[in-house]
């Protein structure tokens, strides 16, 4: 395989990106500002301005996607006086109307979550990672995500019933079924839509960590060695360090000069090759973008 590249690159991903070739990245996966989130250091965003400053950089995402890629979106709703505010789903809506779709929705539950309740709710344990393609058929690889059986298997496929080992039609109509002896003798299976993932408290450099498994899970499905990798909003550069560990190009694009130092930092430690110009990129010919 060749050698590998890190790419760390100073500055706001919508201008920033500007110099990378239409239809080159495989896969997107960032956890961007929350609205009113991280005020301090990336000065916060209002709900009702949400989707005006990030569809101008999802464009942008857009255009370097592959038609066969993925984006991988991590983030959350956020509680105003007393109730859940709807700019993700605003933001759901003006992605598709960009052209946009709406794949899948995973939730992240943050299993090691601790208790806590509010006047009229009780503690979020779980956030979203919404997947939104370019094209109905896109790369996936599911088999490199699949999973221990468990003790399920041990319980149900002990002994299989008549009806078990016959197909069942969902009753509701909706044409899908079920066989339940096709799962006997499997060891690995495939998951369902919930990541079950702990929070990571070991970075302090960062205003809100990133868990390295998430990246971990969507690189695996979503990529194969070789691939190009970009987080947008790269932070202390998590996504890059596991592309790199996996076998996956990255780019990484941070607009705060600190965290960028960080990140830097955090890929020499893994001696991943950190390049901070596009020399290494699928560089765009000027006059040739398809926006």
């Amino acid at each position: 395989m060749k050698k590998l590249v890190s790419n760390l690159l100073l500055g706001d991903c919508e201008t920033v990106l500007g110099g990378i070739k239409d239809n080159s990245i495989d896969l997107i996966v960032t956890s961007p500002p929350y609205t009113d989130r991280r005020a301090d250091t990336y000065g916060g965003i209002k709900p009702d301005k949400y989707v005006d400053w990030f569809t101008p950089k999802s464009q942008e995402f857009l255009r370097v996607l592959k038609p066969t890629g993925t984006f991988i979106l991590n983030i959350k709703e956020a509680t105003q006086d007393r109730e859940k505010n709807l700019y993700v789903l605003h933001l759901i809506l003006a992605l598709k109307e960009q052209g946009w779709h709406w794949t899948e929705e995973f939730i992240w539950h943050k299993k090691n979550s601790f208790p806590g309740k509010w006047p009229n709710r009780f503690r979020d344990a779980w956030e979203r990672l919404l997947q939104f393609n370019k094209d109905p058929h896109f790369s996936m690889y599911q088999d490199e995500v699949r999973i221990p059986i468990g003790k399920w298997g041990d319980v149900r496929l002990k002994n299989l019933s008549a009806a078990d080992k016959t197909r069942k039609t969902s009753g509701v109509g909706s044409g899908f079924g079920r066989k339940v002896a096709n799962w006997a003798n499997r060891d690995l299976v495939y998951p369902t839509n919930v990541l079950h993932i702990a929070t990571e408290t070991g970075n302090k450099n960062h205003s809100a960590v990133f868990p390295q498994a998430i990246p971990e899970w969507f690189i695996k499905l979503f990529t194969k060695e070789g691939d190009w990798v970009l987080d947008p909003f790269a932070g202390s550069g998590t996504t890059l360090r596991v592309a790199h560990r996996l076998g996956r190009n990255s780019v990484g694009v941070e607009v705060q000069r600190k965290y960028h130092r960080i990140s830097r930092n955090n890929l020499k430690l893994d001696k991943a090759p950190v390049v901070t110009d596009t020399i290494c990129l699928p560089i765009r010919k000027k006059g040739k973008s398809k926006r």
